[in-house]
């Protein structure tokens, strides 16, 4: 590394706006107001604490928490030490995480009061940092001295998504990727600049949540962490007259949407409102611009391997019914047919992108990683169209991943639960159109399993989002001449239970 430039790091960043703005608000919780000085301060103690306790760079630890401000000292002071950080939804199961724990074989796991039982039963043997009590002890007694960071292409922190097979696979993700995001972010919305401050109502276990938790941190901005989900808290907090922008996925617009029309209103400094983790319906854009007003609302399009991908912008949303919107800064796109050959425009085909937001690759998965990463271009399996003026349009996934309530399901992993309930021949589980959710999901079953042992079964094993909300009974799945189960047909069949 030269000694004239600094790697860009997810802990460089906060630790230069410290500099900056030493004394400002950078994370406002219900348990206190961390101000930079002293979310530096912890940043420094976290990193050489890892040090200490002979974590190795590209060692990692797993952490299993709600959103506090420990949540960022632990993501930004570990990774400042090399350790990437494996963030998982306390939403998992037992089994959920032991799977993740022998793919990732973490060093040290670090759990809130709601996670510790979880992860104790998955790896009993494993050293385990109660957060937030434990973790200030450690810091406590750790060096606040600056360390000498990792390189910036070096990966800070691993969200697992699932895959073609349906086996979670550990997403890798740069600081350089998130770093130069933040900039494009703060340029593109507007709401990121110092004394901003910006709502952060979803988890940021996931990657999208922790990017706009994350952003306002590099410019001098305040992160107000959301302590509850209830819509009618979240309606008055951005009515309030001290919130600049605010991150949401399409559910809570939904669940806002419920509330009487008085009680959506606009803060006299709110700005911008991004949305991102599922299409939004046309309806609920235009609920949106008549409770609180037009030139608010970002419709942003991506994914954890490739980062931001499009946006469209509150001017074009009217105009461009259905769309995305146009490339991110710095983004690439190029829509391919089945032999690899661009497009026409308004022509389906895979979308691929290029840009400097993109993954590390699979954790320990050559082979998926080389399926996603072709020549520089990234691709997750979205189909899309774009226009003679650039405008994308989402049309459906080549894979078979269904978004609810903005959290990524692969409906593989729920499929085999259910076909090993008695009474049960075939299982196909889709995703239906959603108001609230997005997409919700539906089981076609092949058999004479009661819906209550159908969905009692899914609860006893896998996360409570995965349990379908529907089961609809057939004589068989349709299937094609070669017997490639047609899924989309399932999609279109007429919705029953029984």
């Amino acid at each position: 590394m030269s000694a004239a430039r600094r790697e860009m790091t997810l802990a460089g960043g906060i630790l230069a706006a410290a500099a900056r703005w030493p004394d400002r608000a950078a994370i406002e919780h219900a348990s206190g107001t961390t101000s930079y000085r002293a979310l530096a301060d912890a940043i420094r103690r976290a990193a050489n604490m890892a040090r200490a306790r002979g974590l190795e760079p590209g060692d990692r630890a797993l952490l299993m928490a709600a959103n506090t401000p420990a949540y960022v000292e632990i993501v930004a002071g570990l990774s400042e030490a090399g350790v990437i950080v494996v963030t998982l939804s306390h939403r998992l199961t037992v089994a959920e995480v032991a799977a993740i724990i022998d793919d990732c074989t973490p060093r040290l796991l670090l759990a809130d009061g709601a996670s510790e039982a979880i992860l104790r039963a998955a790896a009993p043997g494993l050293p385990l940092v109660s957060v937030p009590g434990g973790w200030r002890a450690l810091l406590s007694g750790a060096s606040a001295a600056l360390v000498a960071g990792p390189a910036e292409t070096d990966s800070f922190a691993m969200a697992y998504t699932s895959g073609t097979t349906g086996a979670a696979k550990g997403v890798m993700l740069s600081h350089r990727s998130r770093a130069l995001m933040f900039m494009a972010m703060a340029g593109e919305y507007g709401c990121f600049g110092p004394g901003d401050r910006f709502l952060a109502l979803t988890p940021m276990a996931h990657g999208a949540g922790f990017a706009f938790a994350a952003a306002p941190l590099f410019y001098g901005g305040t992160c107000v962490l959301a302590d509850s989900t209830d819509p009618a808290w979240i309606a008055e907090r951005i009515a309030a007259p001290d919130i600049d922008g605010v991150f949401v996925v399409p559910t809570i617009l939904s669940r806002l949407g419920g509330l009487p029309a008085g009680a959506c209103l606009r803060g006299a400094r709110l700005r911008t409102i991004i949305s991102n983790a599922a299409a939004l319906a046309q309806p609920l854009k235009e609920m949106v611009i008549e409770r609180f007003g037009d030139g608010l609302l970002h419709e942003t399009y991506g994914s954890t391997e490739a980062g931001i991908v499009t946006n469209i912008r509150p001017d074009e949303l009217r105009a461009r019914p259905g769309s995305v919107g146009t490339p991110f800064p710095l983004i690439e796109l190029s829509l391919r047919d089945d032999a690899g050959a661009e497009v026409p425009a308004d022509t389906p085909g895979e979308l691929f992108v290029r840009g400097p937001y993109a993954f590390n690759g699979y954790w320990n998965r050559p082979e998926a990683t080389a399926e996603a990463l072709c020549d520089g271009w990234v691709t997750v399996g979205d189909v899309a169209t774009r226009d003679a003026q650039g405008f994308v349009r989402i049309v459906d996934r080549k894979k078979d991943m269904v978004v609810s309530g903005g959290i990524n399901v692969w409906p593989g992993e729920i499929e085999a639960v259910l076909a090993a309930v008695p009474g049960v021949r075939e299982a196909a589980v889709v995703g239906l159109p959603d108001g609230e959710w997005g997409e919700r999901l539906h089981a076609f079953i092949v058999g004479t399993a009661a819906p209550e042992a159908l969905a009692s079964a899914v609860r006893a094993r896998l996360a409570s989002y995965k349990v379908p909300k529907g089961f609809s009974f057939l004589d068989e799945l349709p299937r094609n001449a070669a017997g490639k189960l047609l899924k989309r047909e399932l999609r279109d069949h007429p919705v029953t239970t029984g």
